[in-house]
């Protein structure tokens, strides 16, 4: 491993500490059922305002250059992803389930966004690779299925995290893919920022009409300076530095950096079932990330630089 690589995950590690208070401090936002507090939909594009507002300061401090227009696509995909995606579909569902049962469908995340990178940097997963992504979706949900009760139905709860998942695996791998020719920090930033027209009204639309407790402000200013901005400094710098296949399995660490987390800022407990599915599905990507994959890319030819149309 080269500096390069060390460094990379390193910068992922730090992205994945500040990622992992996110959905206890959401949680916090949120409320409960009993006792609701911010609705999701404010929260998720709410923190996007303030982190929009925050990335345009940036990028005039440090005099970034426009996207090119090759760029445009990607950034549109990355802020589908990381800035609509993954904020609204779990804020919505943190109001109905557990930080501490949701970190445990955070475990999909990793093998998810090496897939996501594979597949974009035209990389071939051997057989295992996807027996053990398999594996532990198929943990994810069995793990839902017995904490949803009524059956073999999943809550509506734990699909909307499953969603969010998804979302922020592509996120994450496009955004890694800008990071190679862009500055780490304006990828969220211009993601944040084409954004605004559409999450400033809604946020606006959906605010809190009534006075709320410090802690639902205190919470929503965590995910929105940091979840929503400051750690993707780090996350897609060291994605960028370190492959996106490599470095996403720092995110292993998650789901037990939020479980520990969500004990002492909202009371919660960890039974011995969650503890085993968080470990079980933790060792399928610890699995996955061993198994081969094959590069299919061939080399580029190396070109005179050209002046790109912006």
């Amino acid at each position: 491993m080269n500096a390069a690589e060390r460094k990379g995950l390193w910068l992922g590690f730090i992205g994945v500490a500040i990622f992992a208070l996110t959905l206890p401090m959401t949680r916090m936002a949120v409320g409960t059922p009993d006792a609701p507090l911010m609705s999701g939909v404010f929260v998720a594009l709410g923190r996007a305002v303030v982190a929009a507002v925050l990335s345009a300061l940036f990028l005039v401090a440090t005099r970034a250059p426009l996207p090119r227009r090759r760029d445009w696509k990607p950034l549109a995909i990355t802020s589908a992803g990381v800035v609509f995606g993954f904020p609204l579909f779990t804020s919505v569902a943190m109001r109905h389930v557990e930080a501490v049962h949701a970190s445990v469908i955070v475990g999909v995340l990793p093998l998810a966004t090496a897939l996501v990178g594979a597949l974009l940097h035209r990389q071939r997963p051997s057989a295992g690779f996807w027996l053990c992504a398999a594996l532990g979706s198929a943990l994810v949900v069995a793990f839902a299925l017995l904490h949803a009760g009524g059956g073999l139905r999943l809550h509506l709860a734990d699909v909307l995290l499953l969603a969010a998942m998804a979302c922020a695996a592509v996120g994450y791998g496009y955004g890694a893919r800008l990071s190679e020719r862009m500055r780490a920090e304006h990828v969220i930033c211009w993601a944040l920022v084409i954004a605004l027209p559409l999450t400033l009204p809604f946020a606006i639309l959906t605010r809190p009409a009534a006075a709320l407790p410090a802690s639902a402000w205190g919470a929503f200013a965590y995910v929105a300076v940091f979840s929503m901005w400051i750690g993707f400094f780090a996350w897609y710098r060291g994605l960028a530095l370190g492959g996106t296949v490599r470095v996403s399995q720092v995110q292993l660490v998650q789901p037990f950096l939020s479980m520990l987390c969500a004990v002492p800022l909202l009371g919660e407990r960890l039974d011995l079932l969650t503890v085993g599915f968080g470990l079980a599905v933790i060792a399928t990507v610890f699995a996955g990330k061993r198994m081969p994959v094959r590069s299919t890319a061939r080399p580029a030819p190396v070109l005179t630089p050209a002046v790109e149309p912006r």
